[in-house]
């Protein structure tokens, strides 16, 4: 078994730090190794089936950007254990780095406001990686050096973005990704015409099957109805789905009993896919089948099961509307679940096995969802989310992404899930409505700026409905909006 140790100064640190249990390692190739992680002092030990080299990955405090995910360098098993402040330092210094000369050479401008604090962060790491014989002393320069580092990767991704909607924009004046939003069980009034179109150019119509399925077992299509005649009549492009939800709760309550016989399973929801894509044939020409398929969670399927499920479902959409898109939803993109052991593939892995059954898969969704306990992804920084996309756009298929975060703290919720509802770190400041918005405002601008995405979801309208991620709407319960709203307009 392969081990790595990372010793953390000051021991106070460990003190209140929930997401020291959340780390992972990863290879060089960027797969996730199911990794245990155990605590004792002020030594982390992580623990993993192979001794190849790793990154480690783990949200720590960083002066002005909250608790985000950082990540080591990739490191050698060793004896000794490694110094934590130092090693993250090391590998955001090198990240940075690295990702500065690939855009220098694609033809990006620095800009000058960049060089100031990524030198002194250069400097700040020669001062600790110098002191890391007393690592008491390494602390405070390597928790500078990383607070620098930051600074100078927000100014350089924030660049980055503004030039290339510049080229963009000289190509074509229309917005270059799609803004839209999901109605969830929301159902739209004439009130919400003017402000919705201001902000948004698409609507997200859930058409899920749990939603749909009534206890009487016959299809309730009131709400999807009622959603899709509002978006027609605002001319909105009409996004359908996701249909299935494969997730631990996504699944209609009457369906327990055919959990364990997937051919029967299987049929169900072949037939439900059907019904759905053909009652809106012509009406909705995209489709999210499936999501959360990657993660799984319902009648605990094995992974083979739900390719081969999801597989199905795209078959069916293609056969009954051949000119459809069809993508599906993909959570937690970043890998992070695969570090319990419980999945062998990567997200992207999950993906690519469906594009190499060639059944017409045209888009992947990726759903970024931060603020949560579980069930969503860590905050990263501007530079974590800008590598992912470019991760992900090897593909060679349009992407989408849907966002959420909370507008305020979210405590556990009796009534639902609580293992998804406690909050799970912030970014640059608790969780409030103005946090919201710029945490909004910073990822607009480098969504927009990526040839792969084509179109950019908000996954909650108003918080006035109940949702699995509290506090995520863009409207409060009485109608009013929240500053959030302002940003997409």
């Amino acid at each position: 078994m392969g081990v790595m140790r990372f010793v953390v100064y000051p021991p106070e640190m460990l003190d209140g730090w929930p997401e020291v249990y959340d780390a992972y390692l990863s290879g060089a190739d960027g797969r996730v190794f199911a990794t245990q992680i155990e605590v004792a002092g002020n030594v982390i030990t992580c623990r993993r089936s192979l001794s190849d080299s790793g990154r480690l990955h783990v949200a720590w405090p960083v002066k002005g950007f909250g608790r985000p995910v950082v990540s080591t360098a990739s490191l050698p098993e060793r004896e000794g254990p490694y110094l934590l402040p130092l090693e993250l330092a090391r590998g955001k210094i090198a990240q940075l780095r690295d990702q500065i000369s690939a855009w220098e050479v694609g033809g990006m401008v620095v800009p000058d406001d960049f060089r100031s604090p990524y030198q002194e962060a250069n400097r700040l790491f020669r001062e600790a990686a110098a002191l890391q014989d007393e690592p008491a002393r390494t602390v405070d320069p390597a928790m500078q050096c990383l607070a620098k580092a930051f600074e100078a990767a927000e100014i350089a991704v924030t660049a980055y973005a503004s030039q290339r909607l510049a080229a963009r924009r000289k190509r074509s004046p229309q917005p270059p990704a799609a803004l839209g939003c999901v109605l969830g069980q929301y159902r739209p009034s004439e009130e919400l015409d003017s402000s919705f179109r201001e902000s948004f150019a698409a609507a997200v119509i859930p058409v899920e099957w749990k939603y749909v399925a009534t206890a009487e077992g016959e299809p309730n299509w009131d709400l999807s109805d009622a959603q899709l005649d509002w978006a027609v009549a605002n001319r909105l492009l009409v996004f359908g789905g996701p249909l299935v939800d494969l997730s631990s709760e996504g699944m209609p309550a009457s369906l327990g009993k055919w959990g364990g016989d997937l051919p029967n399973l299987q049929s169900l929801v072949c037939d439900y896919v059907e019904t759905a894509v053909g009652r809106y044939t012509g009406r909705i020409r995209h489709w999210n089948v499936c999501t959360r398929a990657n993660t799984g969670g319902a009648f605990n399927l094995s992974e083979e099961s739900r390719l081969w499920l999801v597989a199905r479902a795209l078959e069916v959409v293609r056969q009954v509307d051949d000119e459809v898109q069809v993508m599906i939803g993909v959570d937690q993109p970043w890998g992070e679940y695969q570090a319990r052991g419980a999945h062998r593939l990567a997200p992207l892995q999950f993906v690519d096995a469906l594009l190499r059954a060639g059944i017409g898969l045209s888009a992947v969704n990726l759903e970024i969802a931060v603020g949560f306990r579980s069930g969503a992804s860590a905050p990263r920084d501007l530079l974590e989310l800008s590598r992912l996309l470019d991760l992900w756009s090897v593909l060679g298929i349009p992407l989408y992404v849907t966002l959420a975060c909370p507008s305020e703290p979210v405590a556990a919720d009796p009534q639902a899930s609580a293992a998804i509802e406690i909050e799970r770190g912030h970014w640059k400041q608790e969780w409030s409505e103005s946090a919201q918005a710029d945490w909004i405002d910073g990822l607009l601008p480098l969504l927009m700026a990526k040839q792969a995405v084509v179109g950019i979801f908000w996954m909650q309208l108003s918080d006035g409905v109940r949702h699995e991620f509290p506090h995520t709407g863009l409207m409060r319960p009485d109608g009013t909006p929240k500053p959030a709203l302002s940003h997409f307009t």
